[in-house]
């Protein structure tokens, strides 16, 4: 188990230097949140999500919704190291006429279940794929990325409801809850926390874990994926820009490019090229 948590560890440095590569080259995106969902998405798509490369839209593959679409890039990353695409396409990111747009789309980019960009609306679709699964007679597994400050939407608090309400067993929400959101810190926008035990209300299967520990985050989405009487929620405390030192509490970082003197010095603490 040991030997497998360093190699996700691994993949997940290899998947931050990408990050940021194809923000710098790109000269736009959001590093500050795609760094603190890159564990999450490793996890998933690394180990847990039952879904084959070769055939991207089996109908028994497991979903997956980020509903925090910015961080679009994370999650490019991980499906052209997992296969689906070339990591060639990787300096594409948020050019005319590329496959890998500013928020994940469709109908473009091999591998994505759901366009996404308009906040709050993950969840939501998420269960439509879970109930759409027991009309058709399939038992994958729906899972969601949302941010903290996302759950802002009105929107979400509908979904939650009826999630729990038709016992939707089968999906299963992260909350990226890094903290900060665009505007600030997400309590002082909101008052949102405490963030669990409103969805504990609402019936919710909850646990509460430290977002950038595999050893945490592996045991957790397994729970989850047990709990077949009623929907999942895990919440993940992670850092905003985490691995990069001098992005850490920076909500600058949340839409800005790295200098040509700041992606070097990333790259030297990430162990990634530095051209």
């Amino acid at each position: 188990m040991q030997n497998r948590i360093q190699e996700l560890e691994e993949i997940a440095r290899q998947i931050r230097i990408d990050i940021l590569t194809m923000i710098y080259k790109a000269g736009d995106g959001h590093p500050g949140a795609s760094l603190s969902v890159t564990d999450l998405i490793t996890a998933l798509y690394f180990e847990v999500m039952n879904i084959d490369p070769a055939n991207p839209q089996k109908p028994d593959r497991d979903r997956f919704i980020l509903s925090k679409g910015h961080a679009c890039p994370a999650l490019y990353a991980a499906l052209a190291r997992r296969g689906f695409f070339s990591r060639d396409e990787l300096p594409g990111l948020r050019s005319l006429n590329s496959m890998l747009q500013g928020h994940p789309d469709m109908n473009k980019t091999p591998g994505i279940d759901s366009t996404s960009g308009s906040l709050g609306n993950g969840i939501s679709i998420g269960l439509g794929m879970v109930l759409a699964a027991r009309l058709t007679g399939y038992d994958y597994y729906t899972y969601v990325i949302t941010g903290d400050g996302e759950l802002q939407e009105g929107v979400v608090w509908e979904a939650a409801t009826a999630a729990a309400k038709y016992k939707a067993g089968r999906l299963i929400v992260l909350v990226d809850n890094n903290g900060l959101q665009s505007s600030g810190p997400v309590e002082e926008v909101s008052g949102l926390y405490p963030i669990l035990p409103k969805w504990e209300a609402f019936g919710w299967h909850c646990q509460e874990i430290d977002g950038h520990s595999f050893e945490q985050i592996l045991p957790a989405l397994q729970k989850a994926r047990d709990c077949t009487d009623r929907p999942s929620l895990i919440l993940a405390h992670t850092v905003k820009g985490c691995g990069v030192p001098f992005m850490i509490g920076d909500n600058s970082w949340h839409k800005r490019v790295p200098t040509a003197e700041e992606y070097q010095q990333a790259m030297r603490i990430l162990g990634g090229p530095c051209s």
